[in-house]
């Protein structure tokens, strides 16, 4: 038995490391990333290593040093731990504003492309009208008619970015309806409610996944464009687009109040992209 059971834990750690190898350093480094900005939205308190809220006039606007790592802003706030607060509300919106888009895709997508007809047509056209108008520039209509907070930026970057996502969810629902074990589901007589349960939609969804990943980068900084112009979360929240629409009136003399928000949001989603191209590339058989 005991024989036995180290057999199986070798077999199981040769298989954890042949996934290892298999993945590049690159998506490696990329989730190594995720997860300490991760860790820093579940539990900042870990890194940071000031209150991201005291103000300490007598230090404000110092630069990076061994007492304030990435400097303090105006009112001497560690930039440091601001931006490790920040990454739970820029994460929160992320994640919001992608299920929030996604689920008003499905709903159209999946609507359009079984309705077919007439129906279709009419939430096409819905969709493509919507498509048309740019995405920051619907965000920004309903912000300032709602006002700025977290779950304001989370419905408008949700509902901006929706139109985008249904048309390839409608693309990808009229694919699956075509294929042949679809097309073997009807002739066996199976409830059409069946067929799209269990057949169109598990296959229609798969590649949601990379694109969920993706789009949670392209919220985050959809959101952090929206509180860079002064329509995101109200101060003293530190949010990334707060800081950066913070900092924008000190760029010439604390350079590192816009460089290092701006930097945070970048390799945050860079990374997803990178993530999200990557399990988009092992869904279609790339890699």
């Amino acid at each position: 038995m005991s024989m036995f059971a180290e057999a199986t834990e070798s077999r199981s750690l040769k298989e954890v490391l042949a996934i290892v190898r298999h993945v590049p350093f690159r998506v490696a480094a990329c989730l190594m990333i995720i997860g300490l900005f991760a860790l820093a939205a579940v539990a900042p308190k870990v890194l940071q290593t000031h209150d991201p809220l005291a103000i300490d006039l007598r230090s404000s606007l110092q630069s990076p040093s061994i007492a304030h790592w990435l400097g303090t802003d105006q009112l001497g706030r560690d930039l440091y731990s601001r931006v490790v607060e920040g990454a739970g509300q820029s994460l929160a919106i992320g994640l919001g504003a992608t299920a929030l888009s996604m689920s008003i895709a499905i709903v159209f997508g999946v609507a359009a492309a079984l309705s077919g007809g007439v129906c279709d047509s009419i939430l096409s056209r819905i969709v493509d009208v919507l498509f048309a108008i740019p995405t920051l520039l619907l965000a920004l209509v309903f912000v300032t008619v709602f006002g700025p907070s977290v779950l304001t930026e989370v419905i408008a970057v949700g509902i901006g970015t929706a139109p985008g996502y249904a048309r390839m969810i409608r693309g990808q629902v009229l694919a699956i309806k075509e294929t042949g074990y679809v097309e073997a589901a009807k002739v066996l007589g199976h409830p059409f409610p069946r067929i799209v349960w269990r057949h169109i939609l598990p296959n229609a969804m798969n590649p949601l996944t990379a694109m969920m990943t993706i789009g949670v980068g392209q919220a985050i900084i959809w959101a952090s464009g929206l509180a860079f112009l002064g329509l995101g979360v109200a101060p003293p929240a530190p949010e990334w687009g707060a800081l950066l629409n913070a900092g924008r009136n000190y760029v010439i003399y604390a350079w590192w109040l816009e460089i290092i928000p701006g930097l945070a949001v970048t390799a945050f989603a860079l990374s997803l992209t990178i993530i999200g191209r990557h399990l988009q590339d092992r869904l279609e058989g790339k890699t």
